[in-house]
């Protein structure tokens, strides 16, 4: 069953990429906002979380941290990573630059050997702003799940104007500092199916990773519930045999 996080700062949690991750939820917390409506979110369908859209203030999250951390410190559990992700796309708040120098001076004070993660699904990196806070996290975690725009409206379905090129074009503009994450997956939607696991697929995937040329990419597939029940997991097995061509260009590869 898919569902909300229903405070601004979640976890600490298991996650199978980051480790020990504590959640910034820069979003409404009671609904979603999300500039793709993507058929495997965790959060569900867009449009079955109509509330209210406002986004939790800077004032909010930085105190809210703050004890968090504290008290994760004051336990000697610290956090390996403090991630940004949430229900919806954090890079959408309109103070999401200020917030990530907040962050960043919160985790140099409190608990300095702790990562500051981004998930994002890269629709807001034409943002100067945006790409100058994502450019001073750890890890700006991109999203890229094909090459192709026919795929990307069936998997992702944007909100709004996009295009893969588009994207991609923006992408290079971090000259390498950043990780693309992409998502495998099969099925079917409105009698459609959806495979992004061919060879031509992923052959013109290996062709825009090598393009962009990330520092790494992290291949994954579905772990947890779906809003679109005819979707199907994609093997470890051929994640790493996907992983094994992205590292014949030189680029590391994490599997999840």
């Amino acid at each position: 069953m898919t569902s909300l996080y229903n405070d601004i700062i979640f976890g600490p949690v298991r996650s199978r990429r980051l480790g020990i991750s504590l959640g910034v939820n820069l979003l409404p917390v009671e609904s979603k906002l999300c500039s793709f409506d993507c058929i495997y979110c965790e959060c569900g369908w867009n449009a079955d979380h109509p509330g209210m859209r406002r986004f939790n203030s800077r004032d909010d999250v930085r105190q809210m941290l703050r004890s968090t951390l504290t008290r994760m410190v004051a336990d000697a559990a610290p956090p390996d990573v403090i991630t940004f992700a949430g229900n919806g796309e954090p890079t959408l708040h309109p103070e999401f630059e200020q917030i990530i120098d907040d962050t960043l001076a919160l985790r140099d004070e409190l608990c300095p050997s702790a990562k500051v993660s981004v998930l994002s699904n890269a629709t807001q990196i034409g943002r100067e702003s945006v790409r100058r806070a994502l450019l001073r996290v750890d890890n700006n975690i991109l999203k890229l799940d094909s090459a192709f725009d026919r795929t990307v409206q069936l998997v992702d379905r944007p909100q709004g104007s996009y295009t893969v090129a588009d994207t991609v074009e923006k992408l290079k503009l971090f000259d390498g500092r950043l990780i693309i994450q992409t998502m495998f997956l099969r099925g079917e939607i409105d009698s459609q199916r959806i495979d992004n696991t061919t060879e031509e697929e992923i052959a013109a995937w290996l062709r825009l990773i090598a393009d962009i040329a990330p520092q790494k990419v992290m291949v994954y597939s579905l772990d947890r519930d779906t809003p679109c029940k005819t979707l199907e997991r994609v093997s470890r097995e051929e994640l790493e045999t996907i992983a094994a061509r992205v590292g014949q260009l030189g680029i590391e590869t994490s599997v999840a």
